[in-house]
């Protein structure tokens, strides 16, 4: 057993058990296009589903970003609030959830 199986958490699980096209957030851009999500938002919700995992985001950040239902609330947001909802995802995968920004050709960390 390899010291990663060991640190491996449902979610990793979950997230290495997929195929190329068929990752947790690729059936979220799907479910968010079935639902009436303009093409554009679902694909910043779906950056935003994958950098939440890829980066290691903190707990309640992933759950903002689908991780514990599915998207559903994502889903919501970009119905009732497209303009709210792009607006916060940017803003997530702009700072790389929170720590930090890109400013002025430098990152500056909040950590």
């Amino acid at each position: 057993m390899s010291l990663q199986e060991i640190h491996r958490t449902p979610l990793d699980e979950r997230v290495l058990g997929c195929t190329f096209g068929n990752y947790p957030w690729d059936a979220w851009e799907r479910a968010a296009l079935a639902a009436g999500v303009p093409k554009a938002l679902a694909g910043i919700g779906r950056l935003t589903m994958r950098e939440a995992y890829q980066h290691g985001w903190t707990d309640k950040l992933k759950s903002l970003c689908g991780w514990n239902d599915d998207g559903r609330r994502m889903i919501k947001l970009a119905l009732r609030s497209p303009k709210a909802a792009e607006k916060r995802w940017q803003q997530l995968l702009d700072t790389d959830g929170y720590r930090g920004e890109w400013k002025d050709g430098h990152w500056i960390s909040r950590l």
